[in-house]
């Protein structure tokens, strides 16, 4: 199987999400991977959702991988800047970004 260039997970769980909005954001990523050409290929991008992050406040969070970087507070519009900033342009929205599980050479679990 190739490899994918990014792994993004998306918290649907009701603790940090109890209206449901990360199961919305969860569909919504794989129309803006389709319309973005990123679910086949060499910057194809592989999508999962989780029932929980490990973090109850700030959700819905959504997290790439390889990076580590971890958003907050994601809607629609900052999930599209997501996919057409950090996963098609390689440019991290630095300013929704709440941790980062990978630095240096060591994880680290996220902020609470």
């Amino acid at each position: 199987m190739a490899p994918y260039a990014h792994h993004v997970l998306v918290c649907v769980g009701s603790y940090c999400s109890p209206d449901r909005r990360g199961r919305g954001l969860y569909a919504q990523l794989a129309q803006l991977l389709q319309r973005e050409g990123l679910l086949f290929g060499p910057n194809r991008v592989k999508r999962g959702e989780t029932p929980c992050l490990g973090v109850c406040e700030g959700g819905p969070i959504v997290v790439v991988y390889p990076e580590g970087v971890w958003y907050a507070n994601v809607t629609p519009a900052l999930l599209e800047r997501i996919v057409t900033e950090h996963l098609r342009d390689g440019r991290v929205v630095e300013e929704a970004v709440f941790h980062r599980a990978l630095q240096g050479d060591r994880a680290e679990g996220p902020r609470r």
